[in-house]
């Protein structure tokens, strides 16, 4: 028992895991009793109510008493808020742990939602070209949205290579310019009306109300994070970027192609989060993703990414975006005044990059310690 226990221990993520078990904990013990209407799956699937009759032989709905944080409606809600933030804070990932940061996600993310809702809404009931094919529609609005992103991705990632300049200023002022680009062809209005059958391929639910496709594209995500940071030999770049540029660039590391990658994924798994929410949600406007920037590098930071680079994995940012929507929901669930909750994020953020200072100190003198 010892032993699996010191194995658990030397896992990279353990520490997040206890984490997410003592919030999990906190929440169920705190969060109260809640009466739930119960639903059943009709013949065509979808969920309807169960009633019942009372004393009187009325019919009124059935209800059922649930524990507010621990039951199946509200851990697939969790999952599915989890999953939007899961799949930009990879890419966030692959950034800071190439020593860079991107506060562009957010706006690349109502820009490339925006640019796929206009493809899409021409395919929709209200659109000019409802006589075409769904699928194209959906194709093409799925490819204007991804590559709208990656664009973006591109050109922050171009204008940090060729400059020179550090990658705040350079993504500060991406942030204000595609956000502005939404605005601008959208007019500030919402636009929605998609292919019915792009949001019911979404939407589509298993179980007691989980979302099944933006939960799998968030475990694709991971997994495809996973193997390009810890299985291939340019996610060791990334690293080597990160941990030392000088010495990547002596050692024969094209540091510029990596740096320019880098945003390219960041961009890309931006454009993946807006695609989801396109069909999730049903509508885009030029505000959406208003404050994601904070979120992501939150879960990325709580999720073990250095901000000095050079450290951080896939899994851990993915642990680190549950427990940043844990927080979240479990505001929500307390009872928390709303107006807290960046308090508290930021707090979070504060406290994950000190203890990450506090934990290079620690190395660096038993490092020097073993040397003397």
């Amino acid at each position: 028992m010892f032993a699996r226990l010191r194995v658990f221990f030397r896992f990279q993520e353990s520490g997040l895991l206890l984490v997410i078990l003592a919030l999990g904990v906190l929440l169920t013990v705190f969060a109260g009793k809640v009466r739930t209407p119960v639903f059943e799956r009709a013949a065509d699937g979808m969920r309807t109510r169960v009633f019942t009759t009372d004393a009187n032989g009325e019919r009124i709905p059935l209800t059922v008493e649930k524990n507010k944080f621990l039951n199946a409606q509200n851990l697939a809600q969790l999952a599915k808020d989890t999953s939007f933030i899961a799949v930009m804070a990879v890419g966030m990932a692959v950034v800071i742990i190439a020593g860079g940061i991107d506060l562009t996600v957010g706006a690349i993310y109502a820009l490339a939602s925006v640019v796929g809702a206009l493809v899409l809404h021409r395919y929709g009931a209200e659109g000019l070209a409802t006589t075409s094919s769904p699928v194209q529609g959906i194709l093409l609005g799925a490819g204007a949205c991804l590559g709208v992103a990656c664009l973006c991705g591109l050109f922050t990632g171009g204008l940090i290579v060729t400059l020179g300049v550090h990658p705040f200023i350079i993504t500060l002022g991406g942030m204000a310019i595609f956000r502005g680009i939404a605005f601008v062809i959208t007019k500030g209005q919402s636009v929605g009306a998609f292919p019915v059958a792009f949001r019911d391929f979404v939407r589509f639910e298993v179980g007691d109300g989980l979302s099944f496709v933006p939960l799998m594209s968030m475990v694709v995500v991971l997994i495809v994070g996973w193997i390009f940071l810890s299985r291939l030999a340019a996610g060791r770049r990334v690293y080597a970027v990160g941990g030392n540029e000088l010495a990547a660039r002596f050692s024969g590391i094209r540091v510029e192609r990596v740096k320019l990658g880098v945003y390219l994924i960041s961009g890309l798994c931006a454009g993946i989060a807006a695609l989801l929410s396109l069909g999730y949600y049903g509508a885009a406007t030029s505000g959406d993703g208003q404050g994601y920037e904070l979120n992501v590098i939150a879960a990325a930071v709580v999720g073990g990414a250095s901000l000095t680079g050079g450290r951080g994995s896939a899994l851990g940012v993915v642990l680190g975006a549950l427990i940043i929507q844990m927080i979240s929901s479990g505001i929500v669930i307390l009872g928390i005044d709303q107006n807290y909750s960046q308090i508290i994020i930021g707090s979070v953020v504060i406290a994950a990059v000190v203890l990450d200072h506090l934990n290079t100190w620690l190395a660096r003198r038993r490092l020097t310690a073993t040397a003397h």
